[in-house]
């Protein structure tokens, strides 16, 4: 019987779960600490044992470090919490799986990669990876989930019923974020634990793998990334942003950033910024959007640079300061988080349906917010607008962009769809057939 936690909110992700442990021996999954991946991994497995439990001095790892198979002594579907703090676990699964033809024996969790060389085998066709975002609002009881993203892709008539649109909960819900344990808390108490959070996930990147690295460089980069959020800033931005904020505590006044080039020649202050993502990464902690490639014939320069974004855009808030009553007095920086939190959502939706997030943008100024491709190739486009005085204005610049992607050869899109925050309701424009779907609508 599954060891489901008492409370536990049913995850999208629960359907990936199912699948993988059906076709694999093992399956990882990875995510940044505190979205929930052990409470998934429980609801699936038979047994666990916890590899970073603090309990009796760190007896679970200390244990395990002397005889790796002792992480292996229970029933299966197997988890084995936290694997990275002995790395030797991943190449011993591998074995494990290796000697029999059985699948969905272990389930691993990890809120960091081991450091580089630890694990020497990829696992590919033995564990199956499973990334993890925080919750979506349809996961946290934020959408009423009457529009589904697979409707979209049927091209099915949407509707749903009026809602008074409500510019503080939309607020709210950005800084708030998608970790579980924020779910029904007091707005104060989940902005203190975003807080600590970020206080933690500082002090863990200045260590992780026993080195030493600058808190205060840390704590830069993170608000240098929470100023650049949903652009496409590029490194040398990044670190000269780390500079100019060397020592001032500012915490807000969001930069502008767009797609630029770094040179072929990285400046040191480059490489440090590169080393210390690098290390953000391995925790899980960036989750970029990486361009659609629309395969057209257009001699056009068709951008390569990701969106940047940190793992839940409420990092961004907590990183500069914000609450939901500063959002709503600062518009711009608002309508970006918000931007963010849809970009989250949609990369949660499509994922239950085998699909890529992107984002679009060339060298004539031309720009999809997202895109959403299917495994088969069909492909979806989105502009996301917090007002929905903006959504005339987003509708028709779906319909230019993907035109003129249709006229250079590339696949026309199966929707157009425009995601708002202040819609009151979702409905199919008469005018040029766009989908407009509240966020507070959307599902998978």
């Amino acid at each position: 019987m599954a060891m489901t936690r008492s409370g536990y909110r049913p995850r999208i992700v629960d359907g990936l779960m199912g699948d993988m442990l059906r076709a694999a021996g093992a399956v990882c999954i990875e995510g940044p600490k505190w979205c929930g991946k052990t409470w998934v991994a429980l609801n699936h497995a038979e047994s666990a044992v916890m590899i970073g439990d603090s309990a009796g001095n760190f007896q679970n790892r200390r244990l395990v470090e002397m005889d790796v198979s002792r992480a292996f002594r229970g029933r299966e579907p197997r988890l084995i919490d936290e694997w990275q703090d002995v790395p030797e676990i991943w190449d011993a699964v591998k074995s494990e799986v290796d000697e029999s033809n059985s699948t969905g024996r272990f389930i691993l969790t990890g809120s960091s990669t081991p450091r580089r060389g630890a694990k020497r085998h990829s696992g590919a066709g033995r564990i199956g990876i499973v990334r993890m975002r925080t919750m979506s609002l349809f996961e946290s009881g934020d959408s009423d989930g009457s529009v589904s993203l697979g409707s979209l892709f049927r091209r099915d008539r949407i509707g749903t019923g009026i809602a008074e649109p409500d510019l503080g909960r939309l607020a709210d819900m950005v800084v708030r974020g998608g970790w579980p344990n924020n779910v029904g808390k007091p707005m104060r108490s989940a902005l203190l634990a975003n807080a600590s959070y970020l206080s933690a996930i500082t002090d863990d990147a200045s260590s992780l793998d026993g080195s030493v690295r600058d808190k205060g460089k840390i704590g830069r980069l993170i608000r240098s990334l929470a100023r650049n959020e949903g652009t496409t800033a590029s490194l040398a931005r990044i670190a000269s942003d780390m500079a100019e904020n060397r020592g001032d505590g500012d915490d807000g006044g969001r930069k502008q950033a767009g797609e630029g080039s770094d040179g072929d020649a990285e400046t040191a202050s480059q490489k440090t910024a590169r080393a210390y993502m690098d290390v953000l990464d391995r925790m899980f902690l960036l989750s970029d959007q990486p361009a659609f490639d629309p395969n057209v014939r257009s001699k056009v320069r068709v951008g390569k640079a990701p969106k940047r974004h940190l793992a839940d855009p409420s990092i961004a808030a907590a990183a500069m300061g914000l609450t939901g009553e500063r959002l709503i007095g600062d518009l711009n920086t608002f309508g970006f988080l918000f931007e963010s939190m849809c970009e989250r959502d949609l990369d949660v939706y499509a994922s239950a349906h085998g699909g890529k997030l992107y984002h679009y943008r060339d060298g004539r100024g031309n720009e999809l917010d997202a895109v959403i491709e299917m495994p088969d190739g069909r492909w979806g486009a989105f502009e996301i607008k917090l007002g929905e005085n903006r959504v005339g204005e987003a509708a028709r610049n779906l319909e230019r962009v993907c035109g003129m992607l249709a006229d250079e050869g590339a696949r026309p899109p199966e929707f157009r769809c425009v995601v708002c925050g202040t819609a009151a309701a979702a409905y199919v424009r008469p005018e040029d057939g766009a989908y407009v779907v509240p966020i507070t609508s959307l599902r998978e």
